[in-house]
């Protein structure tokens, strides 16, 4: 997702690794939609068996679009986005009060969006060890602010088993939001005491939903 990258996952990695599935971390440039897809879309051409795409929060979006792949077996939404056809990330939540970690976005001069480091410790992720999320932010992918305007133009949680985890105490991300999102996508759900990243603060459970849909998916 947006100012995290693939090492955001590794207390889950390990977790499905020792269950025999094969992981890979796709590192999103958040320069576009469209970037971001084809990078999703390279790592899904080089598996050889079906796929679960898992997406935090705006990876949501991406594997809304890329995860029409043929080898794309189910989906796993995680405090994520999940927008409709012809809808954007931002047109998402337009109707409800700005989540309080809004406040703590801010662009640069060429146009990405960076979280402050204050930003990453009370709204990001304030349910981590302070020293965390010091190296969180320092790491933190910026992305490009127009990305969250564009549409995307097909939405693979329409014919792919989908599964949703609601962090509960999200501040990036409105809860309520999430749960209707949830809810449209006639998704598993899962809510999760957490912020906005339970899948470094509850990974155990994560990874169990992961799990659930790769269980799932050997059944059909």
């Amino acid at each position: 997702g947006a100012f995290a990258d693939g090492s955001s996952w590794d207390k889950v990695i390990p977790l499905l690794q020792a269950k025999g599935l094969k992981v890979v971390a796709v590192q999103n440039p958040l320069t576009s939609l469209g970037d971001d897809v084809a990078s999703a879309r390279r790592v899904i051409d080089a598996q050889t068996g079906p796929v679960i795409l898992v997406g935090h929060s705006w990876a949501g979006t991406v594997i809304t679009e890329a995860g029409v792949h043929e080898r794309v077996a189910a989906l796993v939404y995680v405090a994520a986005f999940a927008p409709d056809v012809g809808e954007s990330t931002v047109d998402l939540g337009k109707d409800l009060p700005p989540p309080p970690g809004s406040a703590s976005i801010h662009p640069d001069a060429a146009g990405f969006l960076y979280l402050t480091p204050q930003g990453v410790a009370k709204d990001f992720a304030p349910d981590l060890p302070a020293a965390q999320t010091r190296v969180m932010a320092a790491t933190q992918g910026p992305i490009f602010a127009k990305a969250f305007g564009e549409k995307v133009t097909n939405a693979a949680w329409k014919n792919r088993p989908s599964w949703f985890i609601v962090a509960e105490k999200d501040r990036m991300i409105q809860p309520a939001l999430e749960r209707a999102m949830a809810k449209k996508i006639n998704a598993s759900t899962t809510v999760l005491p957490t912020s906005h990243v339970p899948m470094q603060s509850r990974p155990k459970d994560v990874a169990a939903v992961i799990l659930a849909a790769a269980g799932k998916i050997d059944q059909l």
